[in-house]
């Protein structure tokens, strides 16, 4: 087999994080610009850190300079530490068969297991920490890499690729998320996508958006086959 690099998204697709990260972005706005509705008009599905703060700035009319971007996300970090802590483990939680199926890609040989997620890397740390899998990720692409989904998991191609010592064109690139912009970023670097039914789209809708597979979660027969080109 091909060398295999597997980028992972975080939210609705390892984990439910039950709308912590949410309330930690209203919470940033409202303290630094008494604004808790920033977000309310648009989808955060999907959307890079940097991507939301962005908008939600031009929303409430504050000039979005890489200053104003920092700050937020600075105070968002904080009072994510907060909210990710007081949620209960009922509620946040690891999707089914998750654990496993990272597990059984790293036991393979010539296999790169990272990230690949619109997160900071510090809020992806935060947030994987609550569920005790991020020592599983040596590596990722980041949104605090790039603003462009595209483009941070471009990057978590090659960084994943680097470390199993051969260039990304060698490899087998697989990004495995729940949203159509997860496809979309697949695709957007030639990378094959397994989607998860785990967030707001179905799987019949992740097939339609592209993906090469979708299942309903990682539990499903056929998901870690295909996960690791058994299939």
């Amino acid at each position: 087999m091909r060398p295999t690099v597997l980028l992972f998204d975080i939210d609705g697709t390892l984990i439910d994080n039950a709308g912590s990260g949410r309330r930690a972005m209203d919470l940033a706005f409202h303290a630094l610009h008494q604004r808790r509705d920033a977000c309310d008009s648009f989808s955060l599905s999907g959307m890079t850190d940097q991507a939301i703060v962005r908008k939600a700035l031009e929303i409430i009319g504050v000039p979005a300079t890489p200053e104003a971007i920092s700050t937020v996300i600075d105070t968002y970090l904080q009072h994510l530490v907060q909210e990710v802590h007081r949620v209960t483990d009922t509620h946040y939680r690891l999707h089914v068969g998750m654990r496993e199926a990272v597990d059984a890609a790293l036991a393979r040989p010539g296999f790169a297991v990272g990230l690949g997620t619109g997160n900071v890397r510090e809020g992806a740390r935060i947030k994987l920490e609550r569920v005790g899998i991020h020592d599983r990720f040596s590596f990722g692409g980041f949104g605090c890499d790039h603003e462009s989904r595209v483009e941070l998991i471009r990057h978590g191609a090659r960084t994943g690729a680097a470390q199993l010592g051969v260039s990304v064109e060698a490899c087998r690139v697989v990004v495995i998320g729940d949203t159509p912009k997860d496809v979309d970023a697949a695709k957007g670097i030639g990378a094959a996508c397994i989607g998860v039914g785990t967030g707001h789209y179905t799987p019949e809708q992740l097939l339609a958006a592209g993906a090469d597979h979708a299942f309903a979660d990682f539990t499903h027969r056929e998901a870690l086959a295909t996960l690791l080109g058994e299939h």
